[in-house]
């Protein structure tokens, strides 16, 4: 009888092993497909600014030090791709400041605010925008869900054999980024 209820023990402690390996295994897969999903949303992003920034040169040709600023922030931002939230957020948040300043320009020349590229190309990075966000969003609440798993009890004891360790947030100063604005 003492032996069954040992081997029942030893089964149990090894049930739940392999379910706290495994989930944690299945929290560190959701949170790098997370941050995949933001680097691809980003990249759409550096993708569009190029069209936009070339654009405006059209209508705004002596305002060289704003294109050239855009274009700089967002060759940083492609430069800290890879490097990790904590550094990839910064440059985010000086790319969006020279997007303000490049659609800040829009004010100035009527004609330009008319034209219909400007106009798709500014629809298109509002939408990029907010898959952005939404990206950020849920690559967060991933994180959020894995270092809690790592921190509690019991698969804190678990989190050691699945090389699961905390990750970053990918955070934004808000009250320095806000949302690229555009107004007509």
């Amino acid at each position: 009888m003492g032996v069954i209820i040992a081997i029942a023990v030893i089964v149990l402690i090894g049930l739940f092993l392999v379910m706290a390996y495994n989930g944690l295994i299945r929290l560190k897969n959701k949170v790098d497909a997370a941050w995949a999903q933001v680097e691809v949303q980003l990249k759409r992003r550096y993708d569009l600014i190029p069209n936009l920034v070339e654009t405006v040169k059209g209508y705004a040709a002596h305002e060289k030090d704003t294109f050239e600023a855009v274009v700089a922030a967002r060759n940083s931002a492609m430069t800290a791709s890879g490097s990790g939230p904590a550094a990839q957020s910064g440059a985010e948040n000086a790319l969006s400041g020279t997007l303000k300043s490049l659609f800040a320009l829009s004010e100035a020349y009527p004609d330009l605010k008319a034209n219909t590229n400007f106009l798709n190309l500014q629809e298109e990075l509002t939408a990029t925008e907010d898959k952005i966000a939404y990206s950020r969003q849920f690559y967060n609440g991933a994180v959020q869900e894995l270092n809690t798993k790592i921190q509690v009890f019991p698969t804190s004891l678990v989190a050691g054999m699945a090389k699961a360790t905390a990750r970053e947030y990918f955070k934004t100063d808000e009250a320095e980024r806000g949302p690229v604005k555009v107004q007509f």
